[in-house]
């Protein structure tokens, strides 16, 4: 039975404001009145919607390819070990490495041996010296150009380098000095494609060395990646091929001395024993003035990036809320020119029952309707080019349910902030004014 067949009952005006109840636009009348407009004017509505399109496409893409990039960027900070320090020679807040004219003391190995003193160090577990610097590697008719790397067999186990074939350095290997090298594995295949590299020679800055072992593929960006590194022991980097030593105690010199902490929360501790160590070693008081070396934090570089992305992360965020706010006022000019070509359908409306709020309703349900329709589009949009740009391999993109849903509803309030003046207007039309509109 429907509200216009029930018996009436109360005051006189009760029951006027029952019939003009009964005659307002419901919710679902107004929903369908307003697919049924949208769809009337299909281009108009895509042209207005546009700018909601781009802005929504805009900020699943970005936020996607931003979050990729920071979990690679991760993940090969990481691959490592997050419980790792390094420690180089100079002091960044004396001036940078190296400062103070020549003053400042190279790395050498009684560092190394004081540092692996458990009992002075009790949060460290085990210190890796390292010596690096770039070289030409030339194998036959291939070369490359490489970070090489002087170690110790103690690396393989600080790093995670797990080895594919042959075997790793030796303590014989560093104690002979001997011209042996173990191949990252982006290096061997670069230098000897599918042949076997172990036993062959290769050419370091021109000096011969007898390939010994690979490493497995550990993934990644080449930010550190082993993939890319050529190692060689420790002795042979200082004496046959780089030869570096310290001004101050002529010494062979380190490049950097990678210290293992005994987990994550041991972090600190192991970083200010490391430095308490070093400043007794060098001859600097224990409090007061400026190290002569610097110790880095793997986590504190995460940080470092995550701050970084979070702000570029902002500054394309606000690229594209001005796209969905121009999208937003391309909505309200379009419906402002609907509610002036339908004045005599809303005065026609207006003058057989209908309220002002069902005439304000209709009109934001047709905002919200075009707004989110133009957001649904541009989350798809979004969505392939994160798919494109994985499949492609040229970023790495990671969507996110938050990122998209936050796009999205923030595209409906745009529809439905700017929808309100033109649903204002709509619904305060004089009805006698409207119907003798042309």
């Amino acid at each position: 039975m429907s509200t216009f067949d029930q018996p009436l009952s109360g005051t006189y005006n009760e029951q006027i404001e029952a019939l003009i109840q009964a005659k307002g636009i419901s919710l679902t009348e107004s929903t369908r009145i307003a697919f049924s407009t949208l769809m009337a004017n299909k281009l108009r509505s895509l042209l207005t919607a546009l700018g909601v399109i781009i802005g929504v496409a805009a900020v699943v893409a970005l936020l996607a390819i931003g979050k990729g990039a920071q979990e690679e960027i991760t993940e090969s900070i990481t691959i490592n070990g997050a419980n790792l320090l390094t420690v180089r020679s100079g002091s960044l807040s004396s001036g940078g490495f190296g400062s103070e004219g020549g003053k400042s003391r190279s790395l050498i190995m009684n560092d190394v041996e004081a540092l692996s003193d458990a009992g002075r160090n009790p949060a460290i577990t085990k210190v890796s010296p390292e010596y690096s610097s770039f070289a030409s590697i030339i194998a036959g008719a291939a070369n490359t150009s490489s970070m090489v790397s002087g170690v110790t067999p103690v690396y393989q186990e600080v790093r995670n380098a797990q080895i594919h074939q042959g075997e790793f350095i030796s303590e014989t290997h560093v104690r002979s000095s001997m011209n042996v090298a173990v191949l990252g594995s982006r290096v061997a295949t670069t230098l000897f494609g599918t042949a076997d590299p172990v036993g062959q020679s290769i050419r370091i800055d021109g000096l011969s060395f007898r390939v010994i072992g690979v490493l497995k593929l550990k993934g990644g960006s080449s930010f550190g990646s082993l993939d890319d590194a050529v190692l060689v022991p420790l002795t042979a980097a200082q004496t046959k091929l780089f030869g570096a030593r310290d001004s101050v105690t002529g010494k062979h010199a380190l490049s950097s001395i990678t210290v293992q902490a005994f987990d994550e929360k041991s972090i600190s501790q192991a970083a200010q024993q490391i430095a308490l160590t070093l400043r007794e070693e060098h001859g600097l008081p224990p409090e007061g003035g400026a190290d002569d070396f610097s110790i880095d934090n793997q986590q504190d570089l995460i940080n470092t990036l995550t701050e970084s992305r979070r702000t570029m992360t902002i500054y394309l965020g606000a690229i594209a809320t001005i796209s969905l706010i121009v999208g937003g006022i391309g909505i309200m000019n379009i419906m402002l020119v609907s509610v002036r070509e339908r004045t005599r359908e809303i005065g026609l409306r207006k003058a057989i029952g209908a309220r002002e709020r069902d005439i304000l309703t209709q009109f934001l349900i047709e905002a919200l309707t075009l707004s989110t329709c133009g957001g649904l589009i541009g989350l798809l949009l979004g969505v392939l080019v994160a798919v494109v740009a994985n499949e492609t391999g040229q970023s790495r993109a990671s969507l996110s349910a938050s990122s998209m849903v936050l796009a999205v509803g923030f595209a409906m309030a745009i529809g439905l902030f700017f929808g309100i003046e033109p649903a204002r207007r709509a619904a305060r039309l004089d009805p006698i004014e409207a119907l003798r509109s042309d």
